[in-house]
């Protein structure tokens, strides 16, 4: 998912190759888009504009602390990720 939301005109794309190899790329399993869906259940929001925090969340939420995430809406991801994931503006 940051791949995908990483690839913009404004965005060098050796820029984006040099931070994409310093990160744990996770899949997006089936577990994991469950996990997103009972994520937005829970904080009762819906649509597309959630979709990719929930994943994000839910790959967060299960990975081997200590966890940061990235992001340039940290008021949206961060209630979705909880307490144990450190959630900081890119």
């Amino acid at each position: 998912m940051t791949r995908l939301e990483a690839g913009h005109d404004r965005v060098r794309p050796a820029r984006v190759r040099w931070v994409l190899s310093r990160i744990d790329v996770r899949p997006v399993t089936g577990e994991v888009s469950d996990e997103a869906a009972r994520l937005l259940r829970e904080h009762r929001l819906r649509g597309r504009e959630y979709a990719i925090d929930a994943v994000l969340a839910a790959v967060a939420r299960t990975a081997r602390g200590p966890v940061t995430v990235l992001t340039p809406d940290p008021e949206d991801l961060a209630p979705l990720c909880g307490p144990a994931v450190r959630v900081l503006k890119a």
